[in-house]
């Protein structure tokens, strides 16, 4: 057996089972769009096409029967192949003539099933009439009986069983015809297979006697035996194996079942038809809200639209646009309109909160204390006052004995009644906590001390509370001193319009003694006087605003503020907004250590749970939620990084600024500190010390501990760190001693800045100071050896000496400048020439261009170290 015999198919070897039929065998090739490919075996069995078969004589006392369908059209005889066919032409040919022939029968299936509808109609239509007629007769039927005899008639013959109770017509179905279908997800209807059409049974035709049998002459024609079944896979959902003609002519058997998607859309088109036509709905007018720029996709979310539409619309504008990219308001305003919705401008400054500036109805009102800042010159007894005021010792605590941070305390007195102290620093550096603390307080206590009178810082603070407008109480500390002197502290105060109620004015002034504790009750009812003159209320049942009088980064509670609440009641688990910061109380711990639930009006506490550590002097203000907040501070945040990355259009003056800005060398620095009032003090000292030679850069400035990324930025610019009450961590400090960062530690800000300043005057070096000693006349030129030359000089001014640097003039414009290489005196060499006299000199680096009438000056040059 060859190979070509073994590759055929074995269904075609085998011997046909029953009636001699041929098969004609096959390969097709399926190509599918997504690029695979399937061969499959085709079967083409021919069947017999029987002829038209004629009905069985019927008993003559049967009703006749209804008519039978009309015979189906033969099958033509199909045509002969055509000679020289290939197997392929012959498999083709097959598969169009098995298409043919499954869409002819499909056609007659459909022809026949309109055919029974319109007969069922008039069937329907026959019986409806045929129920009319017999309900008349019967309503007629008494009334001809009174009239007439009465004998009685013979009932006549219902043509139609009458019903017990009338129905509508349009409601009653026919029992004998099937009830209506809805849809269901069942399998379409199998189209039946080509075969002659079966007369109608006749149930009186076994009854007749003449040739009963089945095989009798009168018998009916026998019917085509079913054929046995093929075997194949129509059970399941796609269609396998063998694609045969009698699959392909088998309608949709075996096809693939409807998805649930397309049951769906086939039920609510259902639900459609039975409930009518849809009315259009109205078109939903919104209010957009549209930024200064936004997206395609933003603005179609927002008005609830197709972004494609949007994107056709823009188009047809002239702008081809993506839905990812911004378009700006006005466009966006087009659009809207266009779409039939309202806009509504916002823009980015909307985000931001607005200060409250609406007063409180008077009825809200209650009494709140009193905020005392006590300010004066640094070493004047501020602290010690407060402490003497609140039975303290926290100078004790302040390094160097001075105060450098702000503080905040609450004070109770014997009538129960509170004062809140805030204690400022005295120093020169810390002008902005200064004039934070008289922008926050009611009364500002002016101490000054008895020996010492008024500083600078004194009168600092005097104009501090000027510009606040706040009301002053003059304390004269240290009258227990033997040279203290209040009289000459009152009459320096009236130079700057400070007059003292003992001299006629309204300034109320006390002689106190921290030391002593003597005049301290006086202070006290001065200070209540001066409040209830100011008639101090606020409205605590509203959200709480305050500021930030200090602000520090603490090692186990984070960030932490220092908050000194100014209207209505600051509660924990308050939402908060506090300059580019945000965050939500997690804790409120009062001046004395102990957490509180809640802090009303002129109340300082420490708040915790902030994003980060905030400027000090910013503003508190509580929102609804956390979300508002964080989008409030991140806008706020977008507006700092603007404008420290915006640069100034150039111009003549900002380009020979920078040049000169350039031309100075920098001292690089990164500074961190324990609260935000100190570095901002330290950044200030340390601009101050800048000249046109040398300059402050501040790579960075942050509160809180010398951390890794500090100790790296440092080594990235050979900048020294400078610690202000803080210290590095492990890490840090190893990676410092690694990359040889220097740490410079203080706890005094004056000692800081000395030794800042010193240490950029030694980054410049030393300064050159010249010293002209001696002028002299050239009034001859002398040859000297084979190439050089010596000068006769008079000695005019001063002296001349051997190895003294000169240089030598000509017209005023200096031809050289070196050093005298010999001194010679009517051929000796000597060591100084004096005015008066004349000499010879020769110079270095083999000087020839002398000429008569030259002048030359010696100078000696100084080193001396610099100071800023």
């Amino acid at each position: 057996m060859s190979d070509t015999e073994n590759e055929k198919p074995k269904l075609g070897m085998r011997q046909p089972l029953g009636l001699k039929r041929t098969v004609e065998t096959g390969k097709v090739k399926q190509s599918f769009s997504h690029g695979r490919s399937n061969t499959v075996v085709v079967e083409v069995k021919r069947r017999r096409v029987l002829g038209p078969q004629t009905a069985a004589p019927q008993e003559e006392a049967a009703p006749p029967p209804p008519p039978p369908p009309p015979p189906a059209p033969a099958a033509k005889p199909r045509p002969a192949a055509p000679a020289g066919e290939t197997a392929q032409e012959r498999q083709a040919r097959l598969l169009r003539e098995a298409e043919e022939q499954r869409l002819q029968l499909a056609e007659e299936a459909r022809r026949r099933e309109e055919r029974e509808r319109a007969e069922a109609a008039e069937e329907e239509k026959r019986r409806a009439e045929e129920r009319a007629k017999a309900e008349a007769e019967a309503a007629k039927a008494p009334k001809e009986s009174a009239k007439k005899a009465p004998e009685p008639e013979p009932a006549p013959a219902p043509a139609a069983p009458a019903p017990s109770a009338p129905e509508p017509v349009g409601l009653q179905l026919d029992p004998g015809r099937p009830a209506p279908r809805q849809f269901t997800p069942v399998q379409r209807p199998e189209i039946p297979r080509p075969a002659a059409p079966r007369p109608e049974p006749n149930l009186a035709a076994p009854k007749t006697g003449g040739g009963g049998g089945a095989g009798g002459a009168g018998a009916p024609k026998r019917a085509e035996p079913s054929k046995p079944q093929q075997r194949d896979r129509k059970g399941d959902e796609r269609r396998g194996g063998k694609l045969t003609v009698n699959r392909a002519l088998g309608g949709d058997e075996g096809a693939r079942a409807r998805s649930l998607a397309a049951l769906k859309r086939a039920r609510e088109k259902e639900q459609r038809r039975h409930s009518g036509p849809r009315e259009p709905q109205a078109k939903q007018v919104r209010d957009v809200k549209v930024p200064e720029t936004i997206t395609v996709q933003e603005l179609a979310n927002r008005m609830a639209e197709k972004g494609a539409d949007l994107v056709k619309a823009l188009f047809k504008m002239g702008m081809p646009v993506t839905l990812t990219q911004s378009i700006d308001q006005d466009t966006a305003e087009l659009l809207v309109t266009e779409f039939g919705h309202n806009i509504v401008r916002v823009s980015d400054s909307d985000i931001d909160l607005t200060l409250d500036t609406e007063t409180d109805a008077e009825d809200s009102l209650k009494p709140r204390p009193p905020v005392v800042t006590i300010m004066g010159h640094v070493d004047h007894g501020k602290t010690s006052l407060l402490d003497a005021l609140r039975g303290t010792d926290v100078v004790r605590g302040e390094a160097g004995g001075i105060t450098q941070h702000i503080g905040a305390y609450q004070v109770a007195q014997k009538d129960k009644s509170k004062i809140t102290f805030l204690d400022t620093p005295g120093h020169e550096a810390f002008t902005e906590m200064r004039a934070r603390g008289a922008n926050v307080t009611d009364i500002v206590v002016l101490v000054v001390a008895a020996d010492d009178g008024l500083m600078p810082q004194t009168i600092e603070a005097i104009n501090h509370t000027k510009a606040a407008g706040v009301p002053m109480i003059v304390a004269i500390n240290k009258i227990d001193k033997p040279e203290a002197n209040p009289k000459r502290v009152r009459e320096r105060l009236l130079e700057h319009e400070v007059i003292v109620e003992d001299m006629g004015g309204e300034t109320q002034d006390v002689e106190v003694s921290a030391l002593k504790k003597t005049g301290l009750d006086d202070l006290i009812e001065k200070i209540q006087l001066q409040a209830e003159l100011l008639e101090l209320t606020a409205n605590p049942d509203r959200a709480a605003e305050g500021h930030v009088v200090e602000a520090k980064l603490d090692k186990g509670r984070g960030p932490v503020a220092t908050i000194l609440v100014s209207r209505g009641t600051l509660r924990v688990g308050d939402s908060f907004v506090v300059g580019a910061e945000s965050g939500k109380v997690r804790a409120l711990v009062d001046d004395k250590g102990r957490q509180v639930k809640e802090a009303g009006p002129s109340v300082p506490v420490e708040v915790l749970g902030l994003s980060g550590v905030p400027m000090a002097g910013d503003l508190l203000q509580v929102v609804e939620n956390e979300t508002r907040a964080r989008e409030v501070a991140e806008y706020r945040q977008g507006v700092l990084l603007e404008k420290r990355t915006t640069q100034a259009p150039a111009s003549l003056e900002s380009m020979f600024s920078a040049l000169q800005a350039k031309q100075a060398i920098e001292y690089p620095l990164v500074v961190k500190a324990d609260t935000q009032g100190s570095v901002e003090a330290i950044v200030g000292s340390l601009n101050k010390i800048s000249t046109d030679e040398i300059k402050v850069r501040i790579l960075h400035s942050g509160v809180g501990g010398i951390t890794e990324s500090d100790v790296t930025l440092a080594a990235a610019s050979g900048a020294p760190i400078i610690g202000f009450n803080v210290r590095p961590n492990a890490k840090a400090r190893e990676i410092a001693e690694r990359q040889k960062v220097a740490l410079k530690y203080y706890d005094v800000i004056y000692d800081l800045t000395d030794e800042i300043r010193a240490g950029m005057a030694g980054e410049l070096g030393p300064e050159a100071f010249e010293t002209v000693v001696g002028r002299a006349e050239i009034r001859e030129v002398f040859s000297a050896g084979k190439h050089g030359k010596a000068a006769g000089l008079l000695v005019v001014e001063g002296f001349i000496r051997k190895a003294l640097k000169a240089r030598i003039t000509r017209d005023d414009v200096i031809i050289y400048q070196g050093e005298i290489a010999s001194l010679r005196r009517f051929k000796d060499d000597v060591a100084e020439v004096r005015a008066g006299l004349e000499c010879g000199v020769t110079f270095s680096q083999n000087f020839t261009d002398i000429k008569p009438g030259d002048y030359l000056e010696t100078f000696e040059v100084e080193m001396r170290e610099r100071t800023l």
